[in-house]
């Protein structure tokens, strides 16, 4: 469920007065995603031609003083050919509104779909752009924290603590243990940049093997970018139990990456660690999440152990492995 916030077709059809968009045809909520309210938007213009949009309103995990940031950032990967889509501005050239009590912004429409199996090919595909994204990212001046970052993991396991251990016998001590270990091996030196943070299938909507865009940048920000890559290995690679590693979809993602963007020696050796990082960042955050979500709130909570299971793989695996020779 992700439409938080009901926006009534008058509303709706006054708040696009302000655009050179044409006049409300049709408008429907988006089902997918946990963090914003959107909507599906159809327009018309006075000679007849049709347009789709998408209108976001920013609920409370967003904040609206890093939204500047992110539309700044799909400016610039836009100009630079890759598929993000941009925010649209009004006649008055503002991006950013309110309506209904809530920061929105209407987003221009990417087609395609969001695949739930996801072949070799598609995530060649995906580990291109993803890698393309990072080279055009060079240049971006913005820069933005990644709260969710070691520190973060250390204040989401206290946060949750003793609690986990109500998701599965023993989880509190694991996940001890496992900041443990990244304290100790986090890699420093590998190079920082803008990372997506959280390109899941469902934030990339492909045009059968291709990419046709890369969505949903609200994690957004500096990091090192060979985690980025971690990141999307974990949210591609594996069955979505966590029980089940598919090792060609896994390859096909590194080979796509690194045909733009090579990753050095230091990243290679790094990459099982970035990939626990990356594990438990999830598994600790859909955990937090698992523990304070009503069991009655309108919101499909995710499976912590999908990612301790990847993190079990993580822990026991070498960097051939998860990238080839």
């Amino acid at each position: 469920m992700a439409v938080y916030t009901q926006v009534p077709a008058e509303e709706m059809a006054h708040f696009l007065t302000r655009y050179d968009t044409g006049a409300l045809i049709s408008a429907k909520g988006i089902a997918e995603g946990v963090e914003n309210s959107n909507y599906l938007v159809e327009t018309q213009d006075e000679d007849g031609r049709r347009e789709r949009f998408i209108l976001t309103l920013y609920e409370k995990r967003v904040n609206e003083a890093d939204l500047p940031f992110f539309m700044d950032l799909l400016d610039h990967l836009g100009a630079r050919g890759c598929k993000v889509p941009r925010f649209i501005s009004d006649k008055q050239g503002n991006k950013l509104q309110q309506l209904c009590g809530r920061p929105a912004c209407l987003i221009e429409f990417l087609s395609g779909v969001s695949v739930t199996e996801p072949t070799p090919p598609q995530a060649a595909s995906t580990g291109r752009a993803l890698g393309e994204m990072h080279v055009a990212a060079r240049g971006f001046t913005g820069t933005r924290r990644n709260s969710l970052d070691l520190a973060g993991w250390h204040d989401l396991a206290n946060k949750c603590g003793a609690h986990l251990d109500q998701i599965a016998p023993g989880l509190a001590a694991r996940v001890r243990d496992e900041l443990t270990f990244l304290d100790a091996h986090w890699p420093a030196g590998l190079e920082q940049g803008i990372i997506h943070a959280d390109l899941f299938p469902d934030n990339v909507l492909m045009r059968g093997d291709e990419v046709g865009g890369l969505i949903d940048f609200y994690f957004s920000c500096t990091d090192i970018q060979a985690y980025d890559l971690a990141i999307t290995h974990g949210a591609w690679s594996f069955s979505a139990d966590g029980g089940t590693y598919h090792p060609a979809v896994g390859a096909a993602l590194v080979r796509g990456y690194t045909s733009v963007h090579p990753l050095v020696d230091a990243e290679r050796a790094a990459f099982p660690t970035l990939c626990r990082g990356a594990a438990l960042r999830f598994l600790l955050t859909r955990a937090y999440d698992w523990i304070n979500t009503p069991p009655d709130a309108m919101v499909t909570r995710k499976d912590p152990l999908a990612y301790l299971r990847r993190l079990d793989f993580y822990a026991a695996a070498t960097s051939e492995e998860l990238l080839g020779a």
